[in-house]
């Protein structure tokens, strides 16, 4: 594809928005995540949750991620790593993904980076948080080690029937590739393969397939209906799709029949599955459509008493590819954690999906890319 100047700063401004919000929707939703919605309402007011909270009561830092932005960053990482790979002759295999969650592990066992690191997203200390990580997460690939060292079976499906939101919360860097690079069907199957590595409940798989194309149909250029309508015709197209499909379906209609409130939201569910949570994203985003709104669509998406920072995260990925960085709201955006480091990885993901040849190729040219990110 020939980029024009004009096209190539939209799609950098979907991607870093995209990053971006999902870390701030999920910062903003965190110091929530287990209370009930009378409590948020009592500590926020009736408005819901409009500005960071503390992280707890006895730590009075403000804007803290947690698991989902880190396995969001660690899937973006992987993909530019399975571009990487593809100068040796091989596919764009997503089994290096896998690879990319195996980093992940380390950072939620080790106190920070230890020794050589591979790549540079694994030797940033900030990643190295524990925040509540998904246990079904944690036990897939830890059972997935050889022998409790490393990992042996990339690209093996986790043995489990978990359906939790741990699939759809870190999926959407599938659709953040270059538009055209891939269709809805593949980018829905990569990022389904991917969620298989943790959860082996088809509604978990299917719902992070869904947000990958919402994510690449926005990307593209789609208003959000237009990339509604085309996910759910692609979920369409897979087995056991109904559980997701209806969840999909009653957020929409929640959404066309505003006002969309928080027992709005709760009639969705709690969130802590994969398709509630998509479903509330998806409402929130869709009853605040304009860029202006972007706060208080986030917002709406984790004053409920549910997976606050799951259903924020997703909505802020949502609302980030399909209004551009430009909306994200900057009382929120600058004192988020880790921001240089998201936009720093949002950059690279762009280079390499429209800039790979000048940084890597078979035959040169020789830059430190490959130092930055190893194919594998």
């Amino acid at each position: 594809m020939a980029w024009t100047r004009r096209a190539l700063e939209d799609y950098r401004s979907r991607v870093r928005g995209c990053l971006l919000g999902g870390a701030v929707g999920d910062a903003l939703g965190a110091p929530v995540e287990f209370l009930a919605l009378d409590e948020i309402e009592q500590r926020c007011g009736p408005a819901g949750v409009r500005e960071y909270l503390p992280a707890a009561p006895d730590d009075q830092r403000y804007g803290l991620v947690t698991d989902d932005t880190q396995m969001t960053l660690f899937t973006a990482e992987g993909l530019i790593r399975a571009g990487v790979r593809t100068d040796r002759g091989i596919g764009f295999t997503v089994a290096v993904v896998h690879a990319a969650y195996d980093r992940w592990l380390d950072t939620q066992l080790l106190p920070g980076p230890s020794g050589p690191v591979s790549g540079w997203l694994a030797g940033q200390s900030w990643l190295y948080a524990r925040r509540a990580p998904g246990t079904t997460c944690m036990n897939a690939l830890q059972d997935a080690r050889d022998g409790g060292t490393r990992i042996a079976r990339y690209g093996t499906p986790a043995v489990n029937h978990s359906k939790g939101c741990g699939t759809v919360m870190r999926s959407a860097p599938f659709g953040l590739m270059a538009p055209g690079t891939w269709p809805d069907e593949q980018v829905f199957a990569m990022a389904a393969e991917a969620a298989a590595y943790t959860h082996g409940h088809p509604t978990g798989t299917l719902a992070a397939g869904t947000l990958a194309v919402i994510v690449a149909r926005l990307v593209a250029g789609d208003d959000l209906d237009a990339a509604l309508d085309a996910a759910a015709a692609e979920l369409s197209q897979h087995q056991a799709h109904d559980e997701t499909s209806r969840a999909l379906e009653a957020a929409r209609h929640a959404a066309r029949t505003a006002p969309v409130t928080p027992a709005v939201l709760e009639a969705l569910g709690g969130g802590w599955t994969a398709h509630e949570a998509l479903a509330i994203a998806v409402c929130a985003a869709a009853a605040e459509p304009e860029p202006e709104r972007f706060g208080d669509a986030l917002a709406l998406s984790v004053t409920h008493g549910g997976d606050s920072d799951s259903t924020g995260s997703i909505c802020g990925n949502i609302l980030g590819a399909w209004h551009g960085e430009t909306a994200l709201p900057p009382a929120l955006a600058f004192e988020v954690e880790g921001r240089g480091t998201i936009l720093e990885l949002a950059d690279d993901l762009v280079w390499e999906f429209t800039r790979a040849r000048e940084l890597h190729g078979d035959h040169g040219p020789d830059t430190r890319w490959r130092v930055r990110y190893p194919g594998g």
